[in-house]
């Protein structure tokens, strides 16, 4: 018997899982290689917990969300894109204010960190999830 199980929320969610676990590994070579070349040393904010708590449960939330967009016939996918990319484009302008430290240089350094993380997440979750929800191998192979 071949049936299929899979539901619209659990495709939803399940491809917004997989994007958060890829995000997140991302998220952190980045932080590896950012941290190495930089020199950066203060972790209290962005260290490897927070990256993998954060990144993770931001993708379960919009793996939800991505699910009830696409409940509003027609235009609820292309709503979700855009308001993701307003929302990466609001928190990457938002970084480049950000004051870390009384130390010029470790806050600069740290709005370049934060920087690139949020583009990293915000690429993932506008991108990521909704081409490969649409993705019909991925679907097979994955999920």
């Amino acid at each position: 018997m071949d049936y299929e199980m899979q539901t619209p929320f659990s495709k939803a969610f399940l491809t917004a899982v997989f994007v958060g676990i890829i995000t997140s590994i991302l998220c952190l070579i980045y932080n590896s290689i950012f941290r190495a070349e930089t020199g950066l040393a203060p972790t209290a904010i962005i260290n490897v917990a927070s990256i993998i708590f954060g990144v993770n449960l931001l993708f379960l939330l919009l793996g939800i969300i991505f699910y009830f967009m696409r409940q509003m016939k027609g235009t609820g996918e292309l709503i979700y894109i855009i308001a993701l990319v307003l929302l990466t484009a609001l928190l990457s302008w938002k970084a480049e204010a950000v004051v870390r430290s009384a130390n010029q240089e470790i806050t600069s350094e740290f709005r370049g960190l934060l920087l690139g993380i949020v583009l990293i997440v915000g690429i993932g979750a506008a991108i990521a999830v909704p081409v490969l929800f649409h993705n019909k191998r991925f679907e097979k192979n994955v999920l």
